[in-house]
């Protein structure tokens, strides 16, 4: 049977920047990198078996950062186990609150904005 997988390729400014502050505050390694000669980067992550590409932004391919955009059109939401410990990590590495840790709608959630302009939430249902 085959498998089937959705990974969000997120565009972002300082494509390498980007993968430190996903490894320090997600605890992601790189599955796949290229870096171009420009400085650009295309990067496969990996957070436990969840994936996500990082990439430089390519305005030639239509392909913008929310810093491009002044905002971004997708929320990443992010299950862990613990994620108040999650929560801080990332808080720790550079991310900014949105919306603090709390139990709402069944969820054990809040919401942080990474310095790249990509919003997460963490968290985990209640039951």
């Amino acid at each position: 049977m085959p498998h089937t997988s959705i990974s969000p390729m997120l565009s972002v400014r300082r494509g390498a920047k980007a993968v430190e502050f996903y490894q320090a505050a997600f605890g992601a390694n790189v599955v796949f990198r290229i870096d171009a000669p420009d400085g650009a980067l295309v990067a496969r992550l990996s957070v436990d078996q969840a994936e996500f590409w990082v990439a430089d932004e390519s305005p030639e391919h239509k392909n913008f950062s929310p810093e491009t955009l002044a905002g971004g059109t997708v929320r990443m939401v992010m299950t862990v186990d613990q994620p108040d410990a999650a929560f801080s990590k990332a808080i720790a590495a550079g991310a900014t609150v949105v919306s603090p840790m709390g139990n709402q709608h069944g969820w054990r959630v809040g919401r942080v904005v990474d310095p790249f302009g990509h919003h997460w939430e963490i968290g985990k249902p209640l039951s």
